[in-house]
């Protein structure tokens, strides 16, 4: 039996992860959690020998193949890498899962 789950993980800046899982619980994503994190990218600033770090959410759901392609084309399309949000998002195989219902 093929396993079609995916760890969608998706990193944004600060701020706009509730905004993210709004939009994509109209998909069919039904839960998520979200993580704060720290970005360090080619474009990063030093303030006096003192390295500013971009504050990002990180946000992870386990959803089904076909709610993953929708959910990331509806990050793409509103959240993308050229909008305020920022985001990038990928997925992962998830081989075994416990405790959720999917």
């Amino acid at each position: 039996m093929k396993n079609n789950m995916r760890a969608l993980m998706v990193v944004v800046n600060a701020g706009f992860a509730d905004d993210i899982i709004e939009a994509v619980r109209e998909v069919g994503v039904r839960g998520a959690t979200i993580f704060n994190a720290r970005g360090e990218g080619a474009r990063h600033e030093s303030i006096l020998g003192i390295t500013v770090d971009t504050e990002k959410d990180m946000i992870l759901c386990v959803v089904d193949e076909s709610t993953a392609e929708k959910a990331m084309n509806v990050i793409k399309e509103k959240f993308g890498i050229k909008t305020p949000a920022h985001s990038i998002c990928f997925t992962m195989p998830v081989e075994h899962t416990a405790g959720i219902n999917i």
